[in-house]
């Protein structure tokens, strides 16, 4: 018998970025190391795929 052949599987979306590809990083500035806002960065996780690289 021929081995069935297997549908790949659907990506699935990063855990930190929730499938984005971005995520908020907070701003701190002075000695006193205040928080000003938040800036978009790219997710080191998935390095702004959006898909998870390991199950």
């Amino acid at each position: 018998m021929a081995a069935r052949k297997r549908k790949p599987a659907e990506p699935k979306p990063c855990a930190p970025c929730k499938g984005t590809g971005e995520v908020a990083r907070t701003v701190r500035v002075g000695r006193k190391r205040r928080t000003v806002g938040q800036q978009t960065g790219i997710c080191l996780a998935c390095f702004g795929t959006g898909e998870a690289l390991t199950d």
